[in-house]
């Protein structure tokens, strides 16, 4: 079992679900792995969370213990010589309020971070939450606050089997490519393990989505800027255990 590189609490997990073409993800799919589809349907998600009680190699790290981060991310799958397979998730971008951990992720797991301001609000009382998150677009000064934000049940309740919401969540690696300069298929593909706890959701009974896609992620995801989500969902969270990664060449 690789040793633990980080331990943490994400919380309050936001995800916006929104169907794309396979087509659109081609470029980002790193070698040895392929798509994970939900009933033949491709999905890149907006998340929004909150990332608590962060410890790097045991150690906590001042300053640097709470922040949140919005990322959007695809699935994927790596079938294994055994005949298991590996489902897990990359990352098209991940935003953070914090320089140092772009640094480290950028530098340990090739993780494409960037920094920009990123807020979040939380509201709960016995007839519900109201839980959301905003940031701006990272490299440009000023700008609107793009955001997300949903309105729930007070409770949580279990996944159910089989459930858009059992996919979502039930991925539990983390993949990207580190090739850099080589041509596809030289390269090194990074492999990371998440362990976790299966979690409980939220029924949802409104939410918002206001991001320009375009500006956040590039002209092929510049059409989800004016489409309301295809599915989103309120996660607790939990504790987790991030492994330290490995590499592969497929």
């Amino acid at each position: 079992m690789a040793s633990t590189f980080l331990t943490a609490e994400w919380r309050k997990l936001i995800m916006a679900q929104y169907e794309v073409a396979p087509e659109v993800l081609a470029a980002w799919v790193p070698d040895g792995v392929e798509l994970d589809l939900y009933q033949e349907r491709c999905f890149v998600s907006l998340v929004g969370f909150l990332f608590d009680h962060v410890r790097v190699k045991g150690l906590p790290l001042p300053f640097h213990r709470r922040f949140t981060e919005v990322n959007l991310r695809f699935y994927v799958k790596r079938p294994m010589a055994d005949g298991s397979v590996r489902r897990g998730v990359v990352f098209i971008s991940e935003i953070v309020p914090l320089p140092a951990i772009t640094l480290v992720a950028k530098g340990l797991y090739g993780e494409p971070y960037r920094t920009a301001p990123v807020r979040w609000l939380w509201r709960g009382e016995d007839s519900g939450v109201d839980i959301g998150y905003s940031w701006k677009v990272p490299g440009r000064r000023g700008g609107k606050w793009q955001y997300m934000s949903v309105q729930a049940d007070a409770r949580s309740r279990p996944i159910a089997a089989g459930s858009i919401e059992e996919f979502i969540t039930e991925h539990y690696w983390g993949y990207t490519q580190r090739s850099g300069l080589l041509k596809r298929g030289e390269g090194v593909t990074g492999e990371y393990g998440v362990e976790h706890p299966r979690w409980e959701c939220y029924p949802v009974s409104s939410s918002q989505v206001s991001a320009d896609f375009g500006a956040l992620y590039g002209r092929l995801f510049a059409q989800l800027t004016a489409r309301k989500p295809d599915h989103v969902l309120l996660a607790e969270g939990s504790a987790v255990v991030v492994r330290a990664g490995e590499g592969f060449q497929s």
